[in-house]
């Protein structure tokens, strides 16, 4: 069927820029506003990110803020991970995973922004691989299903993943705060 094998295509070959493709100057709202579309895969025009968006990512201290009313490759990664994210996770979820990241010690923005790009292409891929390129149109309600109840199963390993980092975060900060607190031998 054509127009599964153009999913599978597209699936398989687009991908989001890589950091170094990222614009290097500075770019205004209205301009990061028009550059995110093309960062993801769509099949309809369906929900754009907008202005008010971005600042609600900035409030609720999922993205940085802008430097000078300017937005650099830092906050077109992050941005990209979130716009990917919340297709599938809620706000509260996605900027979660998104914190879990940025504790990360020795992990800069363009380190995870290159490990988020690879996870995404591994799972791309894998869908990609998964479809048959010659399904007719009698087993689309059948592959369909089968889409939906992996990202159902995938959705509920991921809530769980979720919860137990969000169980595991205050011990990990408390054990940070009495490595903090505890003196410091003549030999260190």
């Amino acid at each position: 069927m054509e127009e599964i094998a153009e999913l599978k295509r597209r699936l398989a070959e687009e991908r989001p820029q890589a950091w170094d493709a990222f614009p290097d100057i500075g770019l205004y709202m209205d301009q990061i506003i028009s550059y995110m579309p093309r960062q993801l895969i769509h099949f309809d025009e369906g929900e754009s990110l907008t202005s008010a968006m971005v600042n609600n990512y900035i409030k609720d201290g999922m993205l940085p803020r802008a430097e000078g009313k300017r937005y650099h490759r830092t906050h077109l990664a992050y941005l990209t991970a979130i716009c990917a994210l919340k297709q599938v996770l809620s706000v509260k979820d996605a900027s979660s995973l998104i914190a879990a990241g940025t504790s990360v010690p020795d992990k800069d923005a363009e380190a995870l922004y290159a490990h988020f790009c690879r996870e995404l292409d591994a799972a791309l891929n894998e869908t990609a691989q998964s479809l048959a390129e010659d399904v007719g149109e009698e087993e689309l309600p059948r592959l369909a299903l089968a889409l939906a109840l992996r990202s159902y199963a995938d959705k509920l390993a991921c809530q769980r993943v979720l919860e137990i980092l969000q169980e595991r975060r205050p011990l990990l900060e408390k054990s940070k705060e009495k490595t903090k607190k505890c003196p410091k031998s003549e030999n260190e």
